[in-house]
């Protein structure tokens, strides 16, 4: 996703069928966040790529602040989900709130890895990221917190794999999921080998849950639950291709790419469903991408 040119333009999507207290607020085609306006708090869910996103995000939760006090979730560290952090945080901070989110968020924040990406994209996109200063939560937790809104209970649970600080989040009482990156169409990514199981325990747990609507970062709003079960198939289907290959024989070192997708036996659409909403993704997500899913299951 990184790859694609940036904006600073922040849309607010008509609502679709979900509980009202919910507002899904759409970054281009890059990423969706929520806001969720409780009877004490609102929650902004994830601050965008930097401050001016976030600023729109504030501006879109406004009217609904009297009376009630601005918290924010980091679901995750990726720049997509908590570049604009700096908004509420720190002595110049427009909007100061506490910025709720694990212990693994902040300390990706940390990581020699972030500021090396801030870097890039500033010396990239100056005019999108050139402002960001990477700024962690301040409350953090480990597996599970509850924030108890008076009329909507938020559970904030850890859904380690795609990224290992993620989390998700629950409302029982409109059986709501906001499952953040956790499961995306046409699929998470597994970064590394270790977090491909995690990420299909995490993607188990969120199932469970049988919610009535699910929500995501990365996917339309008309997804719906099934996307939950249609990612859970695709890795059970790359499994079972993987599997089969290990049987017959594997090179060593294993090839890349479309090689390792003709080795496999495996494609694209061999493990996801035959719908205009599946095939017309990002060609990236027919091809590398589903060759590096390959490669981690192996």
């Amino acid at each position: 996703r990184s790859t694609m040119p940036h904006a600073n333009q922040v849309d607010l999507l008509p609502n679709q069928g979900w509980d009202e207290r919910i507002l899904v607020c759409r970054n281009g085609r890059l990423v969706q966040t929520f806001i969720v306006v409780t009877a004490r708090y609102v929650v902004l869910v994830d601050t965008l790529i930097n401050a001016a996103t976030a600023r729109q995000m504030v501006a879109f939760a406004e009217p609904f602040l009297a009376g009630r006090t601005l918290l924010v979730v980091n679901t995750h560290a990726d720049y997509d989900h908590a570049w604009g952090n700096q908004l509420f945080v720190g002595p110049d901070a427009p909007f100061p709130a506490p910025v709720i989110a694990s212990l693994r968020c902040a300390a990706a924040f940390a990581q020699p890895d972030a500021a090396k990406t801030l870097r890039t994209m500033q010396a990239d996109e100056p005019a999108i990221f050139g402002d960001v200063r990477l700024t962690p939560p301040t409350l953090l937790f480990d597996e599970q917190l509850t924030i108890d809104g008076g009329d909507l209970t938020l559970q904030l649970f850890a859904t380690p794999g795609h990224t290992p600080d993620h989390i998700s989040l629950y409302i029982p009482e409109i059986e709501t999921l906001l499952a953040g990156d956790a499961a995306e169409l046409p699929y998470p990514a597994a970064r590394t080998a270790d977090g491909l199981p995690l990420m299909r325990a995490s993607l188990d747990a969120l199932t469970a849950f049988d919610a009535r609507t699910v929500l995501y970062c990365h996917a339309p709003v008309a997804a719906g639950p099934q996307l939950l079960h249609d990612n859970i198939a695709y890795f059970d289907g790359l499994e079972r291709a993987c599997r089969a290959a290990r049987a017959r024989g594997l090179p060593d070192p294993l090839p890349t790419g479309a090689a390792l997708i003709d080795r496999v036996g495996c494609r694209y659409a061999d493990v996801t469903p035959q719908t205009d909403l599946w095939r017309d993704v990002n060609p990236y997500y027919h091809a590398d991408g589903h060759a590096e899913q390959l490669h981690m299951m192996l």
